[in-house]
């Protein structure tokens, strides 16, 4: 008697397919226990079945052999899974990003090669990433944020008020807030939640800009605790700002006013400054070099300009 009868693993074979994952017939021989012969008519019964449901539901998929792979394979697969590529590009990405900590990120990592086939595939990824992976230098934080930042998002999407508990970065001093989000951001290493202060009644709120209309940003593993309350509000960028015009414009997570600055790069990358500042202009070039114009929210790009040294000469701010 067989280990494991048919059925089960019909639909354990068929859940693989599934999942856009290829089946092999030596590695599940020695998973089920089971014969060659009946290996194949499993193959067989799901060859057949899946030609039916083609039938009852007009969406063509087979079940084939890929000889290249040597292992079966739904063809097309039943969800878009990333390719070999594309696996590798967004693995780079993570690590490079060190947004994040091992505890989180190593089973992020795992799942992606996951996606490589064929088997020698998921090989050469693994060995590609395996230095930086042995070597990665997790966040100062050490925060777990994951779920808290999945949890967040949700408020964001069902336009709900929020109560959070923040370490602020400048003073180290614990402050309440309740916010009105509405939109989850990351840049340079940190994921951040945008939202509208709501003062609490007899509140004085003091920012840098009087009456300022913009949100307020706070890193997410700097929220200590938060509430997602029942109170929903109307969405406030539909009338105060743009979104994806403040994202442009928001590069470095420094609060301030909106700055209209116009500066001469003469440095080697034209395409590295465009890249950075994607509301950047090229106005003009002449032998001081480029002429940029670009606009910036806060004193993030203050910085940025010093960091450039002699490659950049400010002509005027606004």
């Amino acid at each position: 008697m067989e280990p494991k009868i048919s059925k089960d693993r019909l639909l354990d074979m068929y859940s693989k397919l599934a999942e856009g994952k290829t089946i092999y017939k030596e590695e599940e021989l020695a998973r089920y226990g089971c014969s060659v012969r009946s290996f194949q008519r499993d193959i067989d019964d799901l060859k057949n079945f899946i030609s039916n449901q083609t039938v009852k539901t007009g969406v063509e998929q087979a079940l084939i052999y890929d000889r290249k792979i040597k292992g079966y394979r739904l063809v097309p697969p039943m969800r878009n899974v990333l390719s070999n590529e594309e696996v590798f590009a967004v693995l780079k990405i993570l690590l490079e990003s060190r947004a994040f900590t091992k505890e989180e990120l190593i089973p992020i990592l795992d799942k992606l090669i996951d996606c490589c086939v064929p088997k020698e595939n998921k090989y050469q990824v693994t060995e590609l990433i395996a230095n930086e992976r042995y070597h990665y230098v997790e966040p100062q934080h050490k925060s777990l944020f994951l779920k808290k930042m999945w949890e967040l998002s949700g408020a964001v999407k069902e336009h709900r008020q929020i109560e959070i508990t923040y370490a602020r970065n400048s003073d180290c001093k614990i402050v309440n807030r309740t916010l009105q989000p509405v939109g989850i951001m990351f840049s340079e290493f940190y994921f951040y939640i945008v939202g509208f202060i709501v003062p609490k009644e007899g509140e004085e709120l003091h920012f840098e800009i009087e009456n300022d209309l913009l949100p307020t940003i706070y890193r997410i593993d700097r929220i200590q605790d938060y509430k997602i309350t029942d109170e929903h509000f109307k969405v406030p960028y539909e009338e105060r700002f743009e979104e994806g015009e403040f994202r442009k414009r928001v590069q470095f997570m420094y609060s301030g006013k909106l700055q209209k600055v116009k500066f001469y790069y003469k440095g080697n990358s034209l395409e590295a400054v465009l890249d950075r500042l994607p509301t950047a202009k090229v106005c003009g070039q002449d032998e001081k070099g480029y002429l940029i114009t670009a606009e910036v929210f806060g004193k993030g790009l203050d910085i940025w300009l010093r960091s450039q040294g002699d490659n950049v000469e400010v002509v005027s701010r606004v």
